[in-house]
């Protein structure tokens, strides 16, 4: 076997790994950025705890096909870059952020998500969904007000018995 082939084998399971590590997957045309702005949202993506990068469609296609899922075929085509994310939503949520930013240059494909195929208004709505710890936080603020409400009321209870007392007292001392 040649040696360019056995180098398009470790890319091939390089993306393989990456793909089964990240939460998701989302993947882009990026033929109107300049090295600049490519850079820039390379770092966007480092801060957001995702990573960008660029490999052959045909070795992308091939890493899919490997773990079984063809739908992507179509998307595979063209200059076409790859954000995979940590969780199910940062990777989404920079490439959205990153059409608006430059002016369209930036067009959405598709995604992988939880071992689907989502489309370009999937990821739109991916990345519009708040963040897990978001989506705990206002859980937790939900089961706390029951509790705060109650506490509440019957602080009101406990310190309005002092006050209906001494009313009470007053009165009789009239």
């Amino acid at each position: 076997m040649s040696a360019n082939f056995e180098a398009k084998k470790v890319v091939v399971e390089e993306i393989t790994q990456k793909i089964k590590a990240a939460k998701s997957v989302v993947f882009v045309d990026y033929n109107k950025l300049t090295v600049a702005e490519v850079s820039e949202l390379r770092s966007k993506c480092r801060e957001a705890g995702c990573d960008y990068k660029v490999y052959k469609n045909t070795l992308v296609r091939k890493a899919l096909n490997d773990l079984g899922f063809k739908d992507f075929d179509a998307d595979l085509n063209g200059p076409t870059a790859i954000a995979f994310g940590s969780d199910e939503m940062n990777a989404a949520k920079v490439m959205v952020a990153a059409a608006k930013d430059y002016d369209q240059k930036i067009v959405l494909k598709s995604a992988f998500v939880d071992n689907a195929y989502v489309d370009k208004n999937g990821v739109k709505a991916l990345a519009t969904m708040p963040s897990r710890e978001e989506l705990i936080a206002k859980m937790l603020g939900s089961l706390q007000a029951p509790v705060a409400n109650l506490a509440g009321v019957l602080s009101n209870m406990i310190s309005a018995l002092p006050r209906a007392l001494n009313a009470v007292a007053q009165s009789k001392a009239q």
